[in-house]
């Protein structure tokens, strides 16, 4: 019998050209449900969206696409100051272009996943929010749109008239007020797969995580994510899929509502 408790399992992907080499990005696609293809903007190219997408397809794991401020230099993860058009443009383009390698290949887009910097500022930012939804409405509304756990953000994706997907982190360190610990801090990531998986299952099953300052954050999300660029991510990823079917829990990719 399937269990009552569901979770997709989502992972940036397409980032790194030598992890789509060395076999990394296959074995993360083992473990597992949702892939975020990154589309032009902080990383990938014609090559990598397919190439990504292809694994992808074979695997069986939903597409999504994983739009960034277009700065290469700084994968992404550098705060930029540039106009809600500008942002609108940019996550426009950067899904189009996904959308239409996938449509090539004979696969859709299920959902899109803001990336980096881009994505943490636009969890306060409305404008932003509202930048990042209007630019995905220009190609469609026909997506599920994921964003922090708790955040304002969500609200704005609802009013944009999409389908949200509240997301959690297994691999990352939180605030006591839910936000994500800034990379700029070494202890920001947890790369130990077990630490990871517990974190995974206390998000899953008590709907909380434990805070650096050791408070506990309310997270009710439908969806985790596992970094592709964290240092070990496959086994991290694999830790957590074994976990959470142990415990009886069903991993599945996202569906629109």
């Amino acid at each position: 019998m399937e269990s009552l408790i569901r979770i997709d399992l989502n992972c940036d992907m397409g980032e790194l050209p030598e992890a789509i080499a060395d076999g990394t990005q296959e074995a993360l696609l083992r473990s597992i449900t949702s892939a975020n293809v990154a589309c032009g903007g902080h990383a990938g190219d014609e090559h990598t969206m397919r190439t990504t997408i292809e694994q992808a397809l074979r695997a069986g794991v939903a597409i999504g696409a994983h739009p960034g401020y277009p700065d290469r230099a700084n994968f992404g993860r550098l705060e930029l100051k540039l106009s809600a058009e500008t942002i609108a443009d940019s996550v426009f383009e950067q899904v189009r272009a996904l959308a239409e390698i996938a449509a090539a290949c004979g696969a859709r887009l299920a959902h899109v996943k803001p990336h980096g910097a881009l994505y943490n500022q636009a969890v306060r930012n409305r404008e932003l929010a509202e930048a990042i939804a209007k630019g995905v409405a220009r190609w469609s509304r026909d997506v599920v749109l994921a964003g922090l756990a708790g955040s304002p953000m969500l609200d704005v994706f609802r009013e944009a008239g999409f389908a949200v997907a509240a997301e959690a982190f297994a691999d990352r360190r939180y605030e006591p007020d839910g936000t994500l610990r800034s990379r700029k801090f070494e202890d920001a990531l947890i790369r130990d797969p077990e630490e990871a998986a517990k974190q995974a299952l206390n998000i899953v099953e008590q709907r909380k995580v434990i805070a650096r300052d050791g408070s506990e954050v309310a997270v009710d999300a439908q969806t985790i994510c596992i970094h592709g660029d964290t240092p070990g991510a496959p086994q991290i990823a694999a830790t957590v899929a074994w976990t959470l079917h142990e415990a009886g829990v069903t991993v599945c990719a996202l569906s629109p509502a």
